[in-house]
Order: C-alpha cells, then sequence, then structure tokens
C-alpha cells in the first residue's frame, strides 16, 4: 500500500525539521510544496504531500507518522 501524509507547520526551521525527519524514515515528497497566509494568525504556513510504501493494509487506525 502507498500511505499518504500531508504535513504542515509555520513557515519556520521547524517545518524543514518535519520534512526532513520524515524523508530519514523512508517517506517521499510527493508534488510540490504550499505557502499560504493564516490571517487568523497572522502567520505564513507550509505544506508538503509526503508517500511512502509500506506492507499490509489500509486501516482507519493506522498511525501514518509512525510507519
Amino acid at each position: 500500500m502507498i500511505a499518504y501524509r500531508f504535513l504542515t507547520e509555520d513557515d519556520t526551521s521547524a517545518f524543514c525539521h518535519k520534512v526532513t525527519e520524515a524523508l530519514s524514515k523512508g517517506w517521499v515528497l510527493h508534488g510540490a510544496p504550499s505557502y499560504a497566509y493564516d490571517a487568523g494568525r497572522g502567520v505564513m504556513r507550509c505544506g508538503q504531500a509526503v508517500t511512502k510504501e509500506v506492507d499490509g493494509e489500509y486501516s482507519p487506525e493506522v498511525k501514518l507518522g509512525r510507519l
């Protein structure tokens, strides 16, 4: 199965660390990153989709961050 996650974070180094950690665990970038203004909080937000080929079948109970 191919697992999918969409990582988000404020536009700080924390976002880069979150994506780098996912890549170090075998996740692969999927598409271009996104960047948007969060007017409610007054900050820029980043997002990046990642995928990973894993054994097993999909279940809503799968903890994607632990794959």
